[in-house]
């Protein structure tokens, strides 16, 4: 059991660092949707989805961990969490104290990336919809079925785009 509770440690410690390492490059993220870099984005997204596939290796392997550490409890692994865990670490006050240090900076750390990602996905639905009033702008001057002229009286004078004239009969 000791030995798992080392892995779980360690593996939640290397998953708040990944999880640090991400919060600059996503407010990063912020300040290039503002600017509209698409090239930028494109290089710091990249960056950042390789440290969330290694965050996503290790949420797999603290998930197999705590499995283990189910069965060595005879705990069912879907009920067993790092609180529930906790609380069955009473009589190991060191372990229990560090695994509760790294739950709580780990929520933190959590939820400072919630935040910023909230506000990247503002700024994205902000960017699209954007996008789509400029789209349906252009589709609608280019759809109006002719040219309104003014004249020096404000009076408006309609040119449906057709010579006026006779009927073509060549046809």
């Amino acid at each position: 059991m000791a030995s798992l509770l080392d892995v779980l440690l360690t593996t939640l410690s290397s998953e708040e660092e990944i999880y640090r390492q991400i919060i600059p490059i996503s407010e990063k993220k912020t300040e290039i949707l503002i600017k509209g870099d698409l090239k930028e984005l494109e290089a710091v997204t990249e960056e950042e989805q390789l440290l969330i596939d290694k965050a996503n290796a290790l949420g797999k392997k603290r998930e197999e961990v705590i499995a283990n550490i189910g069965v060595v409890l005879n705990k069912d692994a879907e009920t067993l969490n790092l609180t529930t865990l906790a609380h069955l670490l009473n009589k190991q006050p060191e372990e229990r104290e560090k695994l509760v240090k790294l739950h709580d900076s780990l929520k933190a750390v959590m939820k400072r990336l919630v935040d910023i990602n909230e506000k990247n996905k503002d700024l994205i639905e902000n960017s699209l919809e954007m996008i789509e009033f400029n789209m349906n702008f252009i589709q609608s001057t280019r759809m109006s079925p002719g040219v309104n002229n003014y004249d020096k009286n404000a009076s408006s004078s309609y040119d449906a785009g057709y010579d006026s004239g006779g009927f073509d009969a060549k046809q």
